[in-house]
């Protein structure tokens, strides 16, 4: 088991009910895509690349770096390229203004795309195959297999690929060395081998549904998960903490306009208990896992 899979069992919020994440995730995604105040959508990065971080360790870090913060700084530079609306016009190039108001833009959204790939990031640790079937298995059985198998497939398929070139690498036929034509040659052979041991695997996948009834009639599904006290505790809070953003939405007390004028509305009482609230929110699952690395710690502590 890799390390992140590793801390994802290890972190609590993962062992909550799958309704818990699944909302939990629902918000963090949503609500800056929705919602773009800068203070919203620093709070969301901030909570995201903090648990991804925790979750992932160093190839997480790896990922952030090579990945996610090169394609931020693209996106900033993209939007105030091709987009000069904005009434605060800062310098001209080839006679297009630049304005203040879209790289302040650009800047924000770069910061809501970062946030939200890192909290799919999380999703993927967090959020099993057998958490999705589970959801939605009832609803649209169909539908919820076939995603949950397509999204195990991804990491399957990369792992093998990754096996069948290191053993052709051991025998000289390695796809990233020798001519052009050679390279071709190479890569083409293991695209060939991926694409056969894709479709050996999805007939022993069939085959192994078929012998275990499914689709029959009256076909029942074992479930490991069972919604107790602490799930509808936490649930609430959640729900309550989510109540209060939404009302804060609604109500428009912390609009925010990026043309043809930047501005945020002026500060409000409720303005500030609903970024609280989304802080909360957005570092719960952090908060949860790193209180129970020190409630750990401290027990091993007075083990020794």
């Amino acid at each position: 088991m890799g390390a992140a899979g590793a801390k994802a069992n290890r972190s609590i919020f993962a062992g909550y009910h799958p309704v818990l994440n699944f909302v939990f995730f629902g918000y963090v995604v949503l609500a800056p895509i929705f919602f773009m105040h800068p203070v919203v959508l620093a709070v969301s990065f901030a909570a995201a690349m903090s648990w991804s971080l925790y979750l992932n360790g160093r190839k997480g870090l790896k990922f952030n770096l090579c990945f996610v913060l090169p394609l931020m700084c693209v996106a900033a530079l993209f939007n105030p390229a091709f987009n000069h609306e904005g009434a605060t016009i800062l310098f001209y190039i080839r006679d297009n203004p630049i304005t203040l108001e879209s790289i302040v833009y650009g800047v924000c959204a770069a910061v809501m795309i970062g946030g939200v790939i890192l909290w799919f990031v999380c999703y993927n640790a967090v959020m099993t195959s057998d958490k999705f079937v589970y959801l939605f298995g009832r609803g649209i059985p169909a539908m919820s297999l076939i995603l949950s198998m397509a999204l195990r497939f991804i990491p399957l398929y990369r792992t093998q690929a990754v096996r069948v070139a290191s053993a052709r690498r051991g025998i000289g036929f390695d796809a990233f060395s020798g001519g052009f034509l050679a390279r071709v040659r190479n890569g083409g052979a293991i695209l060939s081998v991926l694409v056969t041991w894709a479709l050996e695997n999805a007939i022993e996948t069939s085959d192994s549904m078929r012998s275990r009834g499914y689709g029959l009639p009256g076909r029942t599904a074992y479930s490991i998960y069972r919604f107790d006290a602490r799930d509808r505790a936490l649930l609430v809070l959640m729900l309550a903490l989510v109540a209060v953003v939404v009302l804060a939405i609604a109500t428009g007390t912390m609009k925010t306009l990026y043309f043809p004028l930047f501005s945020v509305r002026d500060a409000q009482p409720l303005a500030g208990i609903a970024i609280a609230c989304h802080v909360a929110l957005c570092f719960l699952p952090l908060a949860l896992d790193t209180r129970e690395d020190i409630v750990q710690k401290i027990a091993l502590d007075n083990r020794s």
